[in-house]
This record gives structure tokens, C-alpha cells and sequence, in this order.
């Protein structure tokens, strides 16, 4: 795996979650910031979802993983971000094609829908994918114009 910058942020329901891949990814070297939650007490997940897409977006990180319990409201938060793209996947596959077709930055997990070693395998896949450009540098460009 290619050694990056990682941001994660979650809500209660992606906090054990999360501690694992962290976890596994301190061991592969990466380096991380941790904008929480840091317990599996009840919390709202925008408050650490908008420190993580706002990372993405000033730069100031390479990628990122967000969890809550489904996943969707983790990307709907992120996505609301200029130049963030927020992908919510549950198998390798949809890991691998965010990156490669829609050079997502943020990978969103469902934490309620994913077993920790498939989770492992679909970051595996975010993380060693490389975006192809070519056809999709255009629709990505497409994203943030305003109608």
C-alpha cells in the first residue's frame, strides 16, 4: 500500500470499527488523524464528518475513511464539500471502481453492514487503486458545476 496521509472520523455506531482499521493501517505505516468519536457513546455524526471532508478539501489531507452506521449519512456530509468525493462501499469492487472511475477521496463504510474483515478488503482496494483519468477526468469536473 502506497503510505499516505489518512483522515477518519465516525459516530458511535463506526467507533469499533474504525479502531480496527486504524489499527491495521498504524501497523502498515500509515500516518493518521483521528477527528473521532473515541467511544461507542451516542453522538451525531456531522460533528466528526465535517472535520474530515473539510481536510479533504483545503488540502491538508490525502484521503479519508468515515463510518456510521449505514454509511449514508457519513457521505451525504461529506459530499456537501467542494472537491470532496465521498463513495459509500461495502465490497472491494465498489472500492476499487470509486477510485479508478470517480477518483474518490473519501471512502464511507457501513459499519451495521460489513464485517471488520470485509472492510479491510474494500479499504485494501480504496487505497491501492489508482484513479485512470483518460474518459473520467471530464465527469469528475462535471461534479461541482452548479446548474
Amino acid at each position: 500500500m502506497d503510505k499516505r496521509f489518512l483522515v477518519f472520523g465516525c459516530d458511535h455506531a463506526g467507533y469499533e470499527l474504525k479502531e480496527y482499521l486504524k489499527a491495521w493501517l498504524l501497523d502498515l505505516g500509515y500516518n493518521i488523524k483521528d477527528f473521532g468519536t473515541f467511544s461507542s457513546e451516542s453522538v451525531d455524526y456531522p460533528d466528526y464528518i465535517h472535520p474530515v471532508a473539510k481536510s479533504i478539501a483545503d488540502g491538508a489531507a490525502d484521503l479519508a475513511i468515515i463510518i456510521c452506521g449505514t454509511g449514508n449519512g457519513a457521505a451525504m456530509t461529506a459530499n456537501k464539500y467542494a472537491n470532496v468525493r465521498a463513495a459509500l462501499c461495502w465490497n472491494k469492487e465498489l472500492g476499487m471502481l470509486a477510485r479508478q472511475h470517480n477518483n474518490a477521496n473519501i471512502l464511507a463504510l457501513p459499519a451495521r453492514f460489513i464485517s471488520m474483515s470485509d472492510a479491510k478488503e474494500v479499504v485494501r482496494a480504496f487505497l491501492n487503486t489508482d484513479f485512470e483519468n483518460e474518459r473520467h477526468s471530464r465527469r469528475i469536473e462535471k461534479i461541482n458545476q452548479l446548474i
